[in-house]
């Protein structure tokens, strides 16, 4: 079964189409066709607290080539979401509505905490301590949520003001490092003890890259090399060497940084990385609310 997501992050919009099969409990899905377009909401957000005239035009635009994709590949479902960037432009609300009623996408500006849970509950990983605390780490241009369970129950989560774009354009609050150093120290007992999963592009992209194939565990000693063979390069030997796109090569080493951090922290050895986000999280609960309703039928 066919459904469709647009997620409209900090950094870039992502329409995903994929196929979703299998009961509530065992979902699989199957990407089909992922398109990404790098608008960078979060630079002008994060700098003058709204999106600029020219970013809404090349934004509108994306919106309603999705749009017209989604028209013609007539998904099952389809739901439209924004994270960080859109809850913090002062005109949100007004661009929201005007997608709405120009391209008759309904988009909805989710919460932090709404976005760290599509996330965690779409990541189900066996692990070999299963009690241990699970931190699930996810970071992306605007902001990083970290949700922390133990037996697949929260326990607690919070989303930070700090992402790849607001590093990359110095768009933060210095005090953000040590407000998470604080917050993880409330687990200190648990460090070195802990689980951890990642999700993002950037740590996605650091996984194919640089983690050992079928395997979906990094250590943090290939983390850190990694990082340190990266932020040594200039932005033009990143592309070329790793063959990366522009947009990914600039952000890629604050998104390491951030990640580095945290681990560091939490003097964990090793991240999951099971190359699921937002987007096919979207997906998961698209395909669960069809079951549910086909079940009431």
């Amino acid at each position: 079964m066919l459904f469709a997501v647009i997620d409209v992050g900090s950094n870039a919009a992502r329409l995903l189409f994929a196929n979703a099969y299998g009961d509530e409990d065992h979902i699989n899905v199957e990407k089909a066709t992922l398109i990404r377009i790098p608008i960078r909401l979060g630079k002008d957000v994060f700098d003058i607290g709204k999106v600029s005239k020219e970013k809404e035009k090349d934004f509108l635009k994306t919106m309603k080539a999705f749009k017209l994709l989604i028209d013609v590949y007539q998904p099952l479902g389809f739901r439209a979401c924004a994270t960080a960037a859109m809850r913090e432009a002062t005109n949100s609300a007004r661009i929201v509505k005007k997608i709405q009623s120009q391209i008759g996408i309904n988009l909805e500006v989710i919460s932090g905490s709404e976005e760290a849970s599509i996330i965690r509950n779409t990541n189900r990983i066996v692990f070999k301590n299963p009690d241990r605390l699970t931190f699930f780490i996810d970071v992306g241009g605007g902001s990083t949520e970290i949700s922390v369970e133990k037996n697949q129950k929260l326990i607690k989560l919070r989303s930070f003001k700090i992402g790849t774009i607001r590093l990359l354009n110095n768009n933060f609050d210095p005090k953000i490092w040590q407000k998470m150093h604080t917050w993880l120290n409330g687990f200190k007992t648990d460090f070195d003890l802990v689980n951890v999963v990642g999700s993002g592009g950037n740590i996605n992209k650091i996984s194919k890259l640089f983690g050992k194939p079928n395997d979906i565990f990094l250590s943090v000693d290939s983390l850190n090399e990694s990082f340190n063979m990266l932020s040594g390069m200039s932005l033009d030997e990143r592309m070329d060497h790793f063959g990366m796109r522009e947009d990914r090569a600039d952000v890629i080493v604050p998104a390491m940084q951030i990640y580095l951090y945290v681990m560091n922290t939490l003097k964990a050895k090793h991240i999951a990385v099971p190359k699921i986000g937002l987007a096919d999280g979207m997906i998961h609960t698209l395909y669960k609310k069809h079951l549910q309703t086909v079940k009431k039928k």
